[in-house]
């Protein structure tokens, strides 16, 4: 699923066959607030809430009365692979805290929640930092300060980072340092100025964008979220877990598109024929965004202490026959790598 949907939402399904008191154990049992009804394949039927139930009782039904005659059948209902913002505005524009997920064949196979999106579940998944770069590219901006502590807006941008993952629900970093990691360490500590808590992982030459998570010891039981520590994004972190968990891939990579103009008109030839023109085309291609999220068995790929990077890594997934896929992001993101993209950071976060 690529939006945090209820944890418990299996507990919230009852038969078509039930009665009104077993939607009023299933509502006591859970904190959705509803009961979705479903036939014997799974197939929705329709929904109950507690003021249903309250609005049944009022005109005369009893406790052993068929659920039937109080469903709700025509609720709202979202696809699998509708975003969360989307369902957010859903919500809003409809004024309801809950809304079934069914995919095409009519299943229910998820439940939104307005208090789980709000306010997400803490996640017992990990998230790996890369901050042991060594910034050449930002040089003088680096020479005395690691660029994941490079202020944007006032703030280190690695704090910023952590900040949005802890609020999808993110409270276990580890940060792979190595380039002044003394400052990092120094400045972030066990992560308790954050309410969450950083381990670190001391690279003592650099390993690129993967080579770090060869030192992980003991290796996470969940699959972990890997960021690079200058990547700056309102992507849903947890939106990517769950669609990497959907989609049962070993390896996940953000991708953006990216459009390019070329300057002069293109002019198409076979041989020396000329068989068309094409002014200015605008090429599309998608582009690595730096976010990823891994399957721990990935990590047998890589050998401790040797460089490798990201693609490097998801090549090598990819010819053990293993499934490694993308998540197509739409969400503003933006490559610290550059003084102009430095630039572009403190304006835009500003």
């Amino acid at each position: 699923m690529n939006n945090p949907v209820f944890q418990g939402w299996h507990k919230t399904l009852l038969p078509d066959s039930a009665t009104v008191e077993d939607a009023i154990v299933s509502l006591n049992q859970t904190s959705a607030q509803i009961v979705i009804v479903v036939d014997g394949a799974g197939r929705l039927v329709g929904t109950v809430t507690d003021g249903d139930v309250r609005r049944g009782l009022l005109r005369g039904l009893g406790v052993s009365s068929p659920l039937e005659s109080i469903v709700f059948r025509s609720p709202l209902v979202v696809p699998p692979e509708m975003r969360q913002d989307s369902v957010v505005q859903l919500m809003k524009t409809n004024k309801v805290h809950q809304i079934p997920v069914v995919d095409d064949a009519g299943c229910v196979v998820g439940l939104h929640l307005w208090d789980e999106i709000v306010s997400p579940s803490n996640r017992s998944n990990v998230m790996v930092i890369m901050a042991g770069g060594l910034g050449t590219r930002l040089h003088p901006h680096t020479e005395r300060c690691p660029k994941p502590l490079l202020p944007v807006a006032g703030r280190p941008m690695l704090e910023l980072i952590i900040e949005r993952a802890r609020d999808n629900g993110f409270v276990h970093f580890i940060l792979a340092i190595h380039y002044l990691g003394e400052m990092i360490e120094a400045y972030f500590g066990n992560g308790e100025r954050w309410n969450v808590q950083i381990e670190y992982l001391r690279e003592n030459s650099p390993l690129g964008t993967a080579g770090a998570l060869g030192l992980l010891s003991p290796i996470p039981e969940l699959p972990m979220v890997v960021t690079n520590g200058d990547v700056l994004t309102d992507i849903h972190y947890g939106e990517l877990l769950d669609f990497h968990l959907r989609n049962r891939a070993a390896a996940t990579m953000a991708v953006r598109l990216h459009e390019w103009q070329h300057p002069f008109g293109v002019v198409q030839t076979n041989g020396v024929e000329i068989v068309g023109f094409e002014e200015k085309p605008v090429y599309r291609s998608h582009v690595n965004a730096g976010v990823y999220v891994l399957d721990p068995f990935v990590l047998q790929y890589l050998d401790k202490d040797v460089r490798c990077d990201m693609p490097a890594l998801f090549e090598s997934v990819r010819a053990a026959g293993e499934r490694a896929i993308v998540y197509p992001m739409h969400e503003p993101w933006l490559d610290v790598g550059r003084p102009g993209d430095y630039d572009k950071a403190n304006q835009v976060y500003k």
